[in-house]
């Protein structure tokens, strides 16, 4: 019963991981295609609006905040595979218990106690953009720090949930 609870728990946090990984996959055309033509503008008719350029920016924020869990999810994430590639499974499963719970989770609390209030104040005074024209809703691109944090966290979780039901089966 509780294996089965932590197993579906695992398929929804990856699920909604693969769900940000694809919008990520999705931002990064709209951004290319922003970027094209905010260069095509600038240089063929001299055009230049702030807010298409804040709008890449804003974007390219958002592939990596977001993509954080997709990329942890897919395993694609940096590592030093010194004496983990040639491990056993088991103790693969083991550093990465250890690992997240003693490395990755403290980090993520600490970003997430230190951004919650900067992101906070941020939406309480509707925070907008210095630049004369930029975008408004500033607290927006800042939300993306909060995101980061609750997509990296439940793929965290899910990872260890994971290595935890692998363990148990051997």
């Amino acid at each position: 019963m509780v294996k089965n609870f932590l197993y579906n728990l695992s398929v929804l946090f990856n699920t909604i991981n693969k769900f940000a990984g694809y919008i990520c996959a999705f931002l990064v055309v709209f951004m290319t295609l922003n970027v094209f033509v905010v260069v095509l503008l600038r240089y063929l008719f001299g055009i230049s609006f702030i807010w298409m350029q804040e709008t890449y920016v804003w974007m390219h924020a958002y592939i990596f905040m977001m993509g954080a869990g997709f990329t942890y999810l897919m395993d694609d994430h940096v590592r030093i595979d010194i004496i983990y590639k040639s491990s056993s499974s088991t103790y693969r499963a083991l550093v990465d218990i250890i690992g997240n719970i003693l490395l990755l989770l403290p980090f993520l609390y600490i970003i997430w106690i230190f951004s919650f209030p900067f992101v906070y104040k941020s939406w309480l005074m509707s925070e907008i953009s210095r630049e004369a024209g930029g975008l408004r809703m500033l607290y927006l691109l800042k939300f993306a720090i909060l995101i980061f944090v609750i997509l990296l966290v439940m793929q965290t979780f899910s990872r260890i949930i994971n290595n935890i039901l692998f363990i148990l089966k051997k």
